[in-house]
């Protein structure tokens, strides 16, 4: 049992964090304590949320319990939690809040493969990824454009190739281009694809631009797949003769839940356990590019905000002798 104040992180304004003492978590039924080792910030959502660009009024998430409330300042979030049952020592992960000390239910935690704590806190981006390649379809030896190399766009682009597809990423920045070809990953600057006919572009920039000019990239009854979430920032479509004549398609796609259609061969629990099975075949280490102590988590949501040049994962790394007696 633990004896000692939990600490957590806090939004409390936009570009404001701040790192708060919580009594001392107490187990209850059928829960077990957990002590962070090292938890993940999100270079999509949490940027988002770090800058105040998502409605005040929207909940934090429907599909995890430790995200209650909606995104009304002050308000914790977080959902990259990798660390130990205090009790058996067992490594897992935990869709909770950025936090040192917690309890949570046994049955939510997911057991982990041998893979270091940091490089584990890119399981729900990889579960994003792999939800991304299903909603794709099959798609053998076709060229799939990806809009964006951050972390989502890579990821997708390593699991499009296994699936059968030649993704190309598109990509402005010089240096995340040049991470996804050391990956094995096709790039290109987005000028440098004028007159592409593809029959799916995905787009994982986050830009509000980017789907326009996925439009004109499309061949006739093309796909323009929408992995990012754009938060309160407006997206302009230009829906003239082109989009109406050429009979293309926007759909979304989110990782929340299993769309109908695969819901004969795929569930949440699948997706989640053929996810943990992927971790180890990944090169996540080599997006892990920069880690933080908690203590120091206000710069490292700085250096996400600013898009530092060569971050591509940020992760906060926890002393375990903060714990305390456990």
């Amino acid at each position: 049992m633990s004896c000692v104040p939990a600490r957590a992180l806090f939004h409390t304004a936009p570009r404001r964090v701040e790192i708060r003492e919580l009594p001392a978590p107490r187990p209850a039924a059928g829960e077990v304590l957990v002590r962070t080792l090292s938890s993940g910030i999100s270079g999509g959502t949490e940027r988002l949320v770090s800058r105040g660009e998502v409605p005040a009024e929207l909940a934090l998430d429907d599909t995890i319990d430790a995200l209650g409330g909606t995104f009304s300042y002050p308000f914790a979030y977080g959902y990259a939690c990798v660390g130990e049952v205090a009790e058996s020592g067992q490594a897992v992960f935990a869709f909770h809040p950025h936090q040192d000390i917690f309890a949570a239910r046994a049955g939510e935690l997911i057991p982990l493969p041998g893979i270091d704590p940091a490089s584990a806190t890119l399981l729900p981006l990889v579960e994003t990824a792999l939800q991304v390649t299903l909603d794709a379809g099959t798609g053998y030896r076709d060229r799939v454009i990806v809009l964006g190399a951050g972390v989502l766009g890579l990821l997708t682009g390593l699991l499009l190739q296994r699936s059968g597809w030649r993704p190309l990423i598109a990509e402005p920045l010089a240096w995340r281009r040049a991470v996804a070809s050391d990956l094995g990953v096709a790039t290109a600057a987005p000028e440098e694809l004028a007159g592409e006919q593809v029959p799916l572009v995905i787009d994982a920039s986050g830009n509000p631009d980017a789907p326009a000019m996925a439009l004109d990239m499309l061949a006739h009854e093309g796909t323009l797949l929408v992995a990012s979430w754009f938060g309160t920032k407006p997206v302009v479509l230009p829906l003239g003769g082109a989009f109406h004549r050429r009979r293309l398609t926007i759909r979304s796609t989110q990782v929340s839940t299993v769309p109908a259609r695969l819901s004969g061969t795929w569930s949440r629990s699948r997706r989640q356990q053929e996810t943990v099975e992927l971790l180890p075949g990944l090169p996540l280490a080599q997006l892990c590019t920069h880690v933080f102590d908690f203590g120091d988590a206000a710069e490292a949501f700085r250096a996400v905000d600013q898009g530092k040049a060569g971050l591509m994962h940020a992760v906060l790394n926890y002393d375990r002798s903060a714990a305390g007696d456990l």
